[in-house]
């Protein structure tokens, strides 16, 4: 599968198959995330794979009951290890460098034949406590990851033209 059709294919799961996912396609997953750009090559992102049902269970309590968190085989709960640093333009480069490593992950995932849904409606304190994250690395989003037992939703998406300007703002 190509990166079109892979962009193209990828939409939000939230109904998995109870089927395991194998721990060296997992950790393919993370291949792509580590292989992401980041700020300076910095790198700040660190993943944990949560397979444990307790502990999904947990997650899913965490990410405000949504059911779907904890039924899926596995959860990547995606961290950074941060310094706050700031890129020139004022952004802080954590929050971008693991979003570009989670959006591998997701792409990826749709190559192995899995469905993800990004997940950021979660409280990060009960996160933390349950998986021993120190208070200074952030918990950025929660990944769900599984064999789809239904598609996703279809995209309803803006034009281009209602998203993109040549030289100058115009729209």
């Amino acid at each position: 599968m190509d990166v079109y059709e892979a962009i193209k294919t990828r939409s939000s799961i939230r109904a998995f198959k109870p089927d395991p996912v194998e721990r060296k396609t997992l950790l393919r997953l993370i291949e792509a995330a580590r292989l992401a750009p980041s700020a300076s090559n910095r790198q700040e992102w660190r993943f944990i794979i949560v397979t444990d049902a307790q502990k999904r269970k947990r997650l899913m309590e965490a990410a405000r009951g949504q059911r779907f968190v904890g039924e899926a085989p596995a959860v990547i709960v995606a961290c950074a290890e941060t310094d706050e640093h700031q890129m020139t333009c004022g952004q802080l480069c954590y929050p971008i460098d693991v979003a570009i490593a989670v959006d591998h992950i997701t792409l990826a995932a749709v190559a192995e034949g899995l469905g993800t849904c990004w997940i950021g409606a979660f409280f990060e304190a009960p996160v933390k406590e349950l998986l021993g994250i120190p208070q200074d690395v952030r918990v950025v989003a929660l990944l769900p990851v599984g064999y789809p037992a239904a598609g996703g939703r279809p995209k309803s998406r803006l034009a281009l033209e209602k998203i993109v300007c040549w030289e100058k703002w115009e729209l």
